[in-house]
């Protein structure tokens, strides 16, 4: 049996080999090497590669869950690994619902966060300690529920201090079914997400006040994980509908569009509506497909060009019944362009593959450069999943590159009049320096009519 890590990776075959069976980079496996120990999320990957058992592992045996309830404490952050924090538990009673735990960077827009349905699937740790100071409203929304399955703050909720607010966070919470959980030591927690990456875990805060550790525990161990996990279908619309609002403005509030000039088929795999609006704003009539639509159901339409959403889950999962729709929509030579999830799968669409990020990228902050300029641009974004550049086939340029980790994060394909970004344009939350790729996406429909 292997006494080290370091004789743990060497039988996975090396770095290289052990990250690729874990799905991991390369420097996560370094840091197994340099902390003598592997993260509880990887024990199964690693398992089944080697043979081994949980007892067989290097510093494998999981660690006791803290069983120590703090005196003030009505909820707790459990993790897959056996690591309890205690809080303060506000919005809705949970018995815990398991997740992915990630953290945002975004210092405000936290409505629009818990909101969007690219969070399908995941448990929110706000970095910024003040969540809940300007409270909820009913425009500040990407969706009608909340995606999310909870979030993790530090401070606990003051009441609302802005013009907009019509109710405090905590209430607001509780309306849309989201458990949070306040008191949490957040920039611990986001390290240990940024150097192990992001685990299982659930909150629980129990209505009657009584935690099963070690149950919530093997829930929280037990649930699969995001990857090869079809999530676009659960959150996408069910039918077609047209979309006409347009952004919002400060003195009118949101407009309407009232005379397109373009007709624009937006397949929905968990969109904000935020995007929507934009595509409205820029001049776009906005027709909204499932996610399950076929080519023929999107090119029905008679679309001048096609945009593909964000979303969550793994894109390869949803590519099984994606890619051919797109592929369709690239044979007709109708101008395509998609962002987030959409830009993996077009990806996926145009030969590519994507893979899993060891820690993701998310928030409002996220610096992006474009290669043939050198323009940088601050974007909003959340996502685990990245394209493979390795994988792209001739023809399609790789266009804009992560600051952060060199991931990739935009494409393009002249052949096919497409482009995609990885992250969010529509900056909700966010800034609003790519705000210009709705203009260049109706700048090439323009250039077609």
């Amino acid at each position: 049996m292997p006494k080290s890590i370091a004789e743990l990776i060497d039988r996975l075959g090396g770095a290289e080999a052990a990250a690729q069976l874990t799905m991991v980079s390369t420097e996560a496996v370094r840091k197994w090497r340099s902390a003598g120990a592997i993260p509880s999320r990887h024990w199964p990957a690693v398992l089944a590669a080697t043979g081994l058992t949980l007892q067989d592992l290097p510093g494998g045996s999981a660690p006791d869950a803290v069983s120590t309830r703090p005196e003030a404490a009505t909820a707790a952050l459990v993790l897959g690994d056996g690591r309890v924090f205690w809080g303060r538990g506000f919005g809705a009673f949970s018995d815990g619902m398991p997740a992915e735990l990630c953290f945002s960077t975004g210092m405000t827009g936290y409505q629009e966060t818990l909101t969007d349905p690219s969070f399908a699937g995941q448990i929110i740790t706000f970095t910024f300690p003040h969540i809940g100071n300007v409270g909820a409203n009913g425009a500040d929304v990407e969706a009608t529920t909340a995606f999310a399955r909870g979030l993790v703050i530090n401070r606990d909720i003051t009441a609302p201090s802005n013009w907009r607010a019509a109710e405090g966070l905590a209430r607001w919470c509780q309306r849309m079914g989201l458990v949070g959980i306040a008191g949490v030591d957040t920039r611990g927690l986001t390290r240990a997400i940024r150097d192990d990456g992001p685990p299982n875990a659930l909150i629980a805060f129990p209505q009657d006040g009584q935690f099963d550790l070690d149950a919530l525990v093997a829930r929280a161990r037990a649930w699969p994980g995001l990857a090869g996990m079809d999530l676009a279908r659960e959150v996408s619309c069910t039918q077609s509908y047209e979309w006409t609002e347009t952004v919002w403005d400060r003195v009118q509030g949101f407009g309407r569009q009232s005379a397109p000039r373009h007709t624009v088929v937006a397949v929905d795999f968990g969109a904000k509506r935020n995007i929507f609006r934009n595509l409205a704003s820029a001049g776009c009539r906005v027709i909204v497909v499932p996610a399950t639509a076929s080519a023929e159901d999107i090119l029905r339409h008679r679309p001048d060009g096609v945009f593909l959403s964000n979303g969550p889950g793994d894109p390869a999962a949803t590519a099984a019944y994606a890619v051919p729709a797109i592929r369709g929509v690239l044979d007709a030579s109708v101008p395509l362009f998609g962002i987030c999830l959409g830009h993996q799968l077009l990806a996926h669409a145009l030969g590519g593959t994507t893979y899993k990020l060891a820690r993701g990228h998310r928030g409002a902050n996220q610096p992006v450069q474009e290669i043939a300029t050198g323009k940088v641009e601050i974007t909003s974004q959340n996502h685990g999943f990245a394209v493979d550049e390795a994988s792209l086939p001739t023809g399609v340029v790789v266009t804009h590159r992560s600051l952060f980790d060199g991931s990739n994060e935009g494409i393009a394909c002249a052949a096919k009049r497409c482009f995609s970004v990885q992250y969010h344009p529509e900056a909700s939350p966010g800034p609003s320096d790519a705000n210009h790729l709705f203009e260049r996406f109706t700048a090439m429909l323009a250039a077609e009519a």
